[in-house]
């Protein structure tokens, strides 16, 4: 596959600045690196008309959550964000521009939950968090001003693979029921094997990197076939929320999502996949830099407006990008609603 324009300008860029690959620095200048490039790929910073941090009590205790709103005081139809990271980087902040952007287009309510990070804390304390944030704002919806028949979750990279793994324990608890989950190029294997022969390159995320962030994880290898870190290989997927699944044709983890997606079709979840083939690893939270990451966000934003039957903006299907146009596909029949545990 072409890399697309933007992709190649922006990677001579990064090397005409001698960047270093995060898994060569340390966690401290990983950590610092990772929020810098974020903001200066997210562009603008968008207007949202209410912002507010507080906290949701988690299993170790409190939890950092960021609720961005559009303008109103009922309940709103919610999108519970998980950042990506690779369960090691990130926070609420290096999420902001990306639910800034999903409140404006949607029209929804979302909220970023900021779990535990590894190998301080290693699996499964992220999803733990994560459930528990989830159950805690169903529980509390007056509180947190949320409807809770409209009620989502989401994230990108290793924030998909846990929205994946909370849709499976909500579930398994009988709830709560969720509206819709966004899955933007999610890690859904993490077992070590090949992957991509063109993912080498040090300057865009690569083997290396899906390596370092797993080593930090999965303090216990063997926690790489638990369904709740590898939620393709969980026995069962029938009955999860229908899905739309985001994925980069220049990126490690492309496989593994289209996997996934094909699985819960099988598995008759209504599912949507958008494939950017000349985009990489990360392009979603970069929409100063990538013109597919703008598009993408929209798919995203469009999608949750139809599963929370939100009425249809002039722009609810995305004009193709001038480069990295994506690919899209539909979902299936209506899902078959059992309540079948995960498994492993």
């Amino acid at each position: 596959m072409t890399l697309d324009p933007q992709v190649v300008a922006w990677r001579a860029a990064r090397a005409a600045a001698g960047a270093a690959p995060l898994y060569t620095q340390t966690l401290a200048e990983a950590r610092a690196a990772d929020l810098a490039a974020i903001r200066a790929g997210a562009g603008a910073v968008e207007p949202v008309a209410e912002v507010r941090d507080t906290q949701v009590p988690g299993p170790a205790g409190p939890l950092p959550v960021r609720i961005h709103r559009p303008a109103g005081d009922g309940p709103l139809p919610t999108l519970l964000y998980f950042f990506g990271g690779g369960w090691t980087l990130g926070s609420v902040d290096t999420a902001d521009g990306i639910c800034r952007r999903l409140v404006n287009l949607a029209g929804c309510q979302t909220v970023t939950v900021g779990y535990r990070l590894a190998p301080e804390h290693p699996f499964p304390a992220a999803v733990d968090d994560c459930h528990a944030a989830l159950r805690h704002l169903a529980a509390h919806a007056d509180e947190f001003r949320v409807d809770p028949g409209r009620l989502a979750v989401g994230g990108d990279s290793a924030g998909g693979n846990l929205a994946a793994a909370v849709t499976l324990l909500a579930r398994a608890d009988g709830g709560p029921r969720l509206a819709a989950q966004v899955l933007v190029y999610p890690n859904t294997d993490q077992r070590p094997g090949r992957r991509p022969g063109y993912d080498e390159d040090p300057l865009l995320f690569n083997r290396h990197s899906v390596g370092w962030y797993r080593g930090h994880y999965l303090a216990d290898p063997g926690d790489a076939a638990h369904p709740l870190a590898s939620p393709l290989l969980a026995e069962d997927l029938s009955g999860l929320p229908p899905a739309l699944v985001v994925t980069a044709g220049h990126d490690p983890l492309r496989d593994e999502g289209r996997r996934y997606a094909e699985r819960l079709r099988e598995a008759g979840v209504p599912t949507e996949t958008a494939d950017y083939p000349g985009m990489v690893h990360g392009f979603f939270a970069m929409p100063g830099v990538f013109d597919a990451g703008r598009d993408a966000q929209q798919r995203a934003a469009t999608f949750l407006r139809r599963r929370f039957n939100l009425a249809p903006t002039p722009d609810e299907e995305p004009a193709a990008p001038a480069s990295g146009a994506p690919t899209w596909a539909g979902g299936s029949p209506a899902a078959n609603a059992t309540g079948a545990r995960a498994h492993g």
